[in-house]
């Protein structure tokens, strides 16, 4: 197998984080067993540009059973975890990852798994889409479509759209229903607080926590720090998302105003330079800085470096900047801080957001010849079947709609 992981030696603790994600995602596990059977994917080749732990493994495996050749690299150098790249190695797919990529190895495997010559992507950020659109231009064209999965990914590809330069459709997998819901919200609100929990050993309760951004990330993260007893401010751009978090009871100021309140600082907005060298001037001695937006530009790295006048790793996964007259602290190099010092979503929530993906393939698959060079959103009926598998595996009844009341909805 062409696989290029850190050490194929380390696969038996990593299969056993599969099996046990395995056992808590009922939806894809049905997928599974139908997709398995029926092998809709046969022949074809498939490249999974995601952050690589168990979770997306058992994805890849999914995809696997489903009759296509499946290739995965990593989407950020500090979320794979090396046990399951080798794990999912030996389930027979082709694994380009290792935890702590350079900047070239990052390249460099994404080249790799490009060169399967893949029928369809499924991106995390945008870094794969863009390549197919650069260097290697030359795959586009055979490229039956794609998915993403993050808000990032999704802006940049309806940039890319909008300027007519999309080279083949995709699905605008984050802006599900059973996506950006859940995943978004309650995935996003719970891990972010495990990494920054788990990495630093701090209370979270009394202290005053600024959030910036309040879309579906942002209120899932406002909504699990005022539980664990924080003082939550926001910061916004948009008024309109700035009084809902102000009608939904937090404090909702700018930036600079945050900076000098804040003890633990969380960026979510997917724009740059969110807080910089004028903030860092400001902030308390002791400042937590950590992003939970896709890219590691939200937290401005030169600016706080350009001020340290020493900077040491003093715990792992936390990086002390010492400037003339404070300390600030950044987690996680200021990358995705719930995967690059945790693991990710909760397994019952990609559960939703990993069968959206495999469902968005096969509509791709089906549908590849209507559809252009735009952006899709996800059909409702695919929402609508993963809920409602969802709903059965967690013995949830609902109620249904007699044939009186379905006459008199569609004559209202």
């Amino acid at each position: 197998m062409d696989s290029i992981v850190r050490d194929m030696k380390l696969a038996p603790p990593g299969h056993d984080k599969i099996n046990w994600v395995k056992e808590h995602m009922p939806v894809l596990n049905q997928l599974n067993a139908e997709l398995g059977h029926s092998k809709p994917l046969a022949g074809k080749r498939l490249v999974i540009t995601m952050h690589l732990e168990a979770k997306t493994a058992y994805l890849g495996i999914v995809l696997k059973n489903a009759g296509a050749n499946v290739a995965v690299t990593g989407s950020n150098p500090l979320s794979t975890q090396d046990d399951v790249a080798a794990a999912l190695a030996e389930h027979g797919v082709q694994v380009y990852a290792w935890h702590n990529t350079t900047a070239e190895e990052y390249e460099r495997f994404l080249h790799k798994a490009l060169d399967i010559k893949p029928d369809i992507v499924i991106d995390d950020g945008g870094d794969l889409v863009s390549l197919l659109h650069g260097e290697r231009s030359e795959l586009a064209a055979n490229i039956l479509g794609g998915c993403e999965e993050t808000t990032t990914g999704v802006m940049r590809l309806r940039a890319l759209a909008g300027e007519g330069k999309l080279k083949f459709p995709m699905m605008a997998v984050n802006d599900a229903y059973c996506k950006y819901l859940f995943d978004n919200r309650y995935g996003t609100g719970q891990s972010t607080w495990d990494g920054i929990m788990r990495t630093t050993n701090l209370t979270v309760t009394g202290k005053t926590v600024v959030i910036a951004g309040y879309g579906w990330c942002g209120k899932g993260v406002a909504m699990r720090a005022k539980g664990l007893g924080a003082n939550v401010l926001i910061t916004e751009v948009d008024p309109i998302k700035a009084i809902e978090a102000a009608f939904d009871g937090f404090g909702v100021t700018d930036m600079g105003d945050a900076a000098k309140r804040g003890d633990i600082f969380i960026t979510v907005t997917g724009c740059k330079d969110v807080i910089r060298e004028e903030h860092f001037k400001v902030m308390k001695s002791g400042a937590i800085l950590a992003n939970a937006g896709h890219f590691d530009v939200e937290i401005n790295k030169n600016d706080l470096n350009k001020l340290a006048h020493s900077r040491r790793v003093v715990r792992k996964n936390i990086e002390e900047f010492a400037l003339a007259d404070r300390k600030l602290y950044l987690l996680a190099e200021g990358r995705l801080v719930n995967l690059a010092a945790g693991d990710g979503h909760p397994t019952e929530i990609m559960d939703l957001s990993f069968a959206v993906q495999a469902l968005s393939v096969l509509h791709i698959l089906a549908n590849h010849r209507e559809m252009s060079g735009q952006v899709y959103r996800v059909p409702y009926e695919i929402d609508q079947k993963i809920a409602a598998l969802k709903l059965e595996a967690m013995g949830i009844r609902t109620d249904q709609l007699t044939p009186e009341q379905k006459h008199y909805l569609s004559h209202a």
